[in-house]
C-alpha cells in the first residue's frame, strides 16, 4: 500500500512540478522580453522548484489527490509575478505573456516523448527504473496537454481569458475583464459542475492531442 502510494506520487508529482514551473518561467520570461522585469527581480526566472512550489496547490491538494484515487489531478504552482505597465505595448504584450504559458506546455509535451523514445532506446525494458520512467513520460505528456489546454479555456484569470482581452477592442476588453469577478464560479463549473454531467472538455482534447504529439515525434525517429 505504502509503495504503491511513494509510486503514484514520484510518478505524478514529479512531471505535474515540472510543467507547472515550465508554465509559469515562460510568463516571466516573455514579460521580461517584453519590458518587465518583475518576475526576474522576483528570482522567478529559474527552474529550480523552491521559489514556485506553493505548499497546498504544488503538494497538499495534489498528493490528497492522489491518495484518494481521484480521477483527476489538480494542481498550481505560485503565479510568476508580472506588471502589465511595464510592458513595451501593455495591451498587446499582456497577450504574449498569457499565450507563452500554455505555448510552452505544448512544446514540454513534445520534450516528454522525445526523451521516451530515447529511453526506449536506452533503458532496459525489463527493469524497474524503465516502468517509472515511462510512467513519469506518460504523466507528464498528459499533465503537459491538461495544463495548457485548461490555461486556454477563455475565462479570466486563465492565460485564455487575458489572451481575449488583448484582442477585443476597446470597450469590450474592459467589460470582459469585469468577468473576472465571476472567474472562480465558472472554473468551478468546467473543473466539476461539466464533468459529474459528462462533459469532459479537457479530455476530449487531450485522447485527441496525445497520439498526434506521439505521432510527430515518431515521424522523425
Amino acid at each position: 500500500m505504502i509503495s504503491s502510494i511513494i509510486y503514484s506520487l514520484t510518478t505524478w508529482i514529479i512531471p505535474l512540478l515540472l510543467c507547472m514551473i515550465v508554465h509559469e518561467v515562460s510568463h516571466g520570461w516573455v514579460a521580461l522580453k517584453l519590458g518587465d522585469k518583475t518576475a526576474l527581480y522576483a528570482g522567478r526566472l529559474t527552474l529550480n522548484p523552491i521559489p514556485h512550489i506553493d505548499i497546498w496547490g504544488s503538494l497538499v491538494v495534489p498528493g490528497i489527490l492522489l491518495v484518494f484515487g481521484s480521477p483527476f489531478l489538480f494542481g498550481w504552482a505560485k503565479p510568476v509575478p508580472v506588471d502589465f505597465r511595464n510592458l513595451n505595448r501593455p495591451k498587446r504584450d499582456m497577450g504574449l505573456v498569457a499565450a507563452a504559458g500554455p505555448l510552452s506546455n505544448l512544446i514540454l509535451a513534445i520534450v516528454f516523448v522525445l526523451i521516451g523514445r530515447i529511453g526506449l532506446a536506452l533503458i532496459p525494458t525489463d527493469s524497474h527504473f524503465f516502468t517509472w520512467f515511462i510512467s513519469n513520460i506518460q504523466h507528464g505528456i498528459v499533465l503537459s496537454l491538461a495544463i495548457g489546454i485548461f490555461n486556454l479555456l477563455p475565462i479570466l484569470p486563465l492565460d485564455g481569458g487575458r489572451i481575449v482581452a488583448s484582442v477585443l477592442p476597446h470597450p469590450y476588453d474592459i467589460r470582459y475583464q469585469a468577468t473576472e469577478k465571476y472567474g472562480f464560479f465558472i472554473l468551478f463549473g468546467v473543473l466539476f459542475v461539466l464533468p459529474a454531467l459528462g462533459i469532459n472538455i479537457a479530455g476530449l482534447f487531450i485522447n485527441t492531442l496525445y497520439p498526434f504529439f506521439v505521432g510527430i515525434v515518431e515521424l522523425f525517429m
